[in-house]
């Protein structure tokens, strides 16, 4: 499902686009300050941003700026005013993918979002996230509460796996046959009890990682 993060400060224009949007079948969450949105982003990262670039605490760019330092290509689209062209210019400078300009029609925003995640369809796969866990697959990055975090590879992998399976309970030795195994790296259950414990200690015990005794482990959101 497409999640969509919407900051808007006009309570009637977020009630009609999210009705409308989630008509079509997107998740939409609404945030009326920048500083809400920039929390949720901390936790969770949506397939796409729809920031309206006028809000009671400050300009759109500035959250684009930081969005962009953290993740570079999630897709960010701008909510502007017709004829201030400053805006546009300060919200292309500062990584919008694109704009729509206030009033729209819904079926037009509808037909820009669509747009845009299709030049950037491989993005929507690329971030995974659970309660302030992130990894860029693309990079193999890991970060917990915006801390880079560096694993080993089996550390990695393990993670991963967990990401990729989040909401699941995977068992210990579906865990060993798809991590270690399926590379050829038999190992035993003691190599997975290892790597888990410093897994979590680099992420400083997480409580998104659960074990489920006697079976395996699971990833899910708790915030």
């Amino acid at each position: 499902m497409i999640e969509l993060y919407y900051a808007e400060d006009d309570p009637d224009i977020a009630r009609n686009v999210k009705k409308y949007l989630e008509q079509k079948g997107l998740k939409v969450t609404i945030y009326n300050t920048l500083a809400q949105i920039r929390q949720a982003l901390k936790i969770h990262v949506p397939t796409i941003v729809l920031l309206d670039w006028n809000m009671p605490d400050g300009h759109g760019d500035a959250l684009c700026q930081w969005i962009r330092g953290r993740w570079k290509e999630l897709p960010i689209i701008f909510l502007t005013v017709r004829g201030d062209s400053r805006d546009i210019v300060a919200g292309f400078h500062n990584g919008a993918d694109d704009y729509v300009v206030k009033p729209f029609e819904l079926e037009v925003l509808y037909s820009r979002i669509q747009a845009l995640l299709r030049r950037t369809r491989n993005v929507t796969d690329q971030y995974l996230s659970c309660a302030g866990i992130f990894i860029d697959q693309n990079s193999r990055t890991v970060s917990c509460h915006l801390e880079e975090i560096n694993l080993s590879a089996a550390e990695y992998e393990l993670l991963l796996y967990l990401m990729l399976n989040k909401g699941k309970t995977v068992t210990r030795e579906k865990i060993l046959e798809q991590v270690w195994d399926v590379k050829g790296s038999y190992v035993n259950n003691n190599t997975l009890t290892v790597t888990m414990k410093r897994l979590r200690d680099k992420l400083h015990q997480p409580p998104c990682l659960k074990t489920i005794r006697s079976v395996g482990y699971r990833m899910e959101d708790t915030l």
